[in-house]
């Protein structure tokens, strides 16, 4: 893996699962990290964490739907490290579980807002910190919801598939420019959000693991390291790509 010293890193939902594990995993390599989230405890505990393993962190309260919010987390990366090189938009909720004719107007947004609004308004204004820069490397968490129909979910399989879109179009506007976009499109990870799919449907994630070949959980570090790796040197010639890792889910 290439070394990350001297670089910056913004992970958005970086309380936990994922986006934790993602951080860390930048720190790990050597980046400034700043832990983005509305999770005020959790983020800070990132951060310790991060700092106990001898890296370098900061807390921003963000909600990724505010453009003010945003906007001030991308001025605490330059501010602070002194620009900015990489971004794991990886924020998003599930929302909740119904047909779609039975799904609220206000879930549908909330949804929306978040897993989509969110990952707009992040490259928003990572791109141009980005190319103040020189150049950089951004992910946006999509999942295999964004590749494949699933029930009851309509307005997360739609923002997910949204988000690969949105990504494919930035990286033909701004990879001749040096940042590289590329989504990330997980499987069914052992994140907070599936202990809730589990509360709501015990069946769900047991009849999901017998579906996928490996035959278990997806562990968030994984997906950590996915991200590392498309904004690392080694993946220089990959961009405009939903790169899947699910277990070989959505190969069947």
């Amino acid at each position: 893996m290439t070394d990350f010293d001297g670089k910056t890193a913004i992970v958005t939902g970086a309380s936990g699962g994922i986006g934790e594990a993602a951080a860390k995993r930048f720190a790990e390599e050597g980046a400034s990290v700043v832990v983005a989230d509305l999770k005020v405890e959790e983020g800070e505990a990132t951060v310790a964490d991060i700092e106990d393993a001898g890296g370098e962190a900061t807390f921003v309260e963000t909600d990724v739907t505010d453009p003010a919010d945003v906007g001030a987390m991308v001025d605490a990366a330059v501010d602070n490290y002194g620009g900015l090189d990489f971004a794991y938009n990886n924020a998003g909720i599930e929302g909740e579980q119904a047909p779609l004719s039975d799904q609220s107007i206000d879930n549908w947004q909330q949804v929306i807002d978040v897993n989509l609004r969110g990952v707009f308004l992040g490259m928003r204004a990572e791109i141009p910190a980005m190319l103040e820069d020189g150049g950089g490397a951004i992910v946006n968490t999509s999942s295999i919801a964004g590749r494949l129909g699933f029930p009851e979910i309509s307005p997360y399989v739609a923002s997910k598939f949204a988000v690969i879109g949105l990504t494919k179009t930035a990286a033909l506007e701004y990879s001749a420019e040096g940042v590289r976009v590329n989504a990330i499109c997980p499987g069914v990870i052992d994140t907070p959000m599936v202990a809730h799919s589990r509360e709501e449907d015990p069946q769900s994630i047991d009849q999901a693991v017998a579906a996928t070949p490996i035959g278990r959980l997806g562990q968030p570090e994984e997906i950590g390291d996915a991200a590392v790796w498309l904004c690392s040197d080694d993946a220089s010639f990959v961009t405009g790509e939903a790169f899947t890792v699910d277990g070989g889910y959505s190969s069947q």
